[in-house]
């Protein structure tokens, strides 16, 4: 089984996000990575200050959806970027961290603003494969 992963997806004006993983989990960790990557190089992020976040949904693609929206929010009201990410569900509950530091204008090159995830291209799914792809398209 291929190892987790990340992506963007074209997607007109907004950008498609996709997270892959060997779990449910993984893909929503690797979505969100991807999310950071629409602002800026994750790798260029210390995850120096951790940050709890936790969200529940009726069912997974919206549960998807509430996590990256609670994301941006952290990002958007501390004014911090996020580059590394646990999760857990259980029964649509997502409990998770996301660690990450301050807006370093000096050292991260800021791309786009990132204003909302969004039911678009919506999925959260097995693959024959055995990975989790978790998927959406993001308001920038």
């Amino acid at each position: 089984m291929k190892e987790a992963y990340w992506e963007h997806r074209p997607h007109g004006a907004d950008i498609g996000v996709c997270g892959m993983g060997r779990s449910k989990a993984e893909a929503f960790e690797q979505a969100a990575v991807a999310l950071t990557a629409i602002v800026t190089d994750p790798d260029s992020v210390a995850d120096k200050k951790a940050i709890a976040v936790s969200c529940d949904a009726p069912d997974d693609e919206l549960l998807l959806v509430e996590w990256l929206n609670a994301l941006i929010y952290e990002m958007a009201t501390r004014r911090m970027l996020f580059a590394r990410f646990e999760v857990q569900i259980d029964d649509h509950k997502l409990a998770g961290k996301a660690w990450g530091e301050a807006i370093d204008f000096d050292r991260h090159e800021l791309a786009v603003e990132a204003k909302g995830a969004t039911c678009t291209d919506l999925k959260v799914t097995r693959e024959k494969s055995g990975l989790w792809r978790a998927q959406c398209v993001v308001d920038v």
